[in-house]
């Protein structure tokens, strides 16, 4: 059976990815699977420098669910093309690397890099990073700064660019339309939703970070909603990510 599907000129061998930050750089899940035979692979979040991400705590279990608040831990570029790559290649991995720069300079830079790097597929765009030179308001949050930044990417990306949408948005289909408009390939959806916890025992904050990202199934259903308006309402490929833990729901998705 033919299961391949088809994202600008980018073929998989099959519509089941691994979300970023689901699983590390691909060989932490090698163990457990044949990470060759995936549609692809989407690695961890990434930036320039190394990062060392959030103090603790940073994971919180919720109902139906886990908050997260990792703060984009990453190795960064140097150490991922010497290091990570030429694993995944060996492995056979459709390799799609995250990047999550803090400026519009940042993300050009690796864009312009990785699309140059032999053995990335395509690159994900992933705008619910904070923009420190826009007052800290996430790329993903504004859909002028949204625009600004993924013009600039996309003018250095040679090949398939995906943008991972964030759903902390009013109407996440006006974030997909200026994505369609700008020359993205697909989009992603959806990225964690912004939620929090409090220690009881102060009062005050679990995470350091104050907020932290929601996952797991209890956000299945507005994420499957969120990609259903996607699709209703751009003509775009659209990758369905969210609280999926059986062939059911990856059944719905699709």
């Amino acid at each position: 059976m033919n299961l391949s599907v088809t994202i600008g000129n980018l073929q998989l061998k099959n519509p089941i990815t691994v979300a970023s930050g689901t699983a590390g750089y691909g060989e932490e899940l090698s163990q457990f699977v044949d990470i060759g035979s995936l549609g692809a692979i989407f690695t961890k979040g990434l930036s320039l420098k190394p990062r060392a991400g959030n103090p603790g705590p940073r994971i919180a279990e919720t109902p139906s669910g886990m908050l997260n608040s990792i703060g984009l831990e990453n190795v960064g570029l140097e150490a991922f093309l010497s290091h990570k790559l030429p694993y995944l290649q060996k492995a056979n991995a459709t390799v799609i690397p995250n990047i999550a720069g803090h400026s519009i300079e940042e993300n050009v830079e690796l864009a312009k890099t990785l699309s140059h790097t032999n053995g990335i597929a395509a690159i994900e765009l992933n705008v619910s990073c904070p923009n420190v030179k826009e007052g800290g308001i996430a790329f993903g949050q504004d859909v002028t700064i949204f625009s600004r930044l993924l013009e600039k990417v996309r003018s250095v990306t040679r090949g398939v660019l995906i943008v991972k949408l964030s759903p902390n948005v009013t109407d996440i289909t006006q974030f997909a339309k200026a994505a369609k408009e700008i020359g993205a390939d697909a989009v992603s959806a959806v990225n964690t939703f912004v939620g929090m916890k409090i220690d009881i025992a102060t009062g005050k904050p679990y995470f350091a970070n104050t907020f932290a990202g929601l996952s797991g199934p209890a956000i299945k259903p507005i994420a499957l909603r969120m990609v259903y308006q996607i699709v209703q309402n751009v003509d775009i490929p659209v990758i369905g990510i969210g609280g999926i833990f059986s062939f059911e729901d990856a059944l719905e998705f699709l």
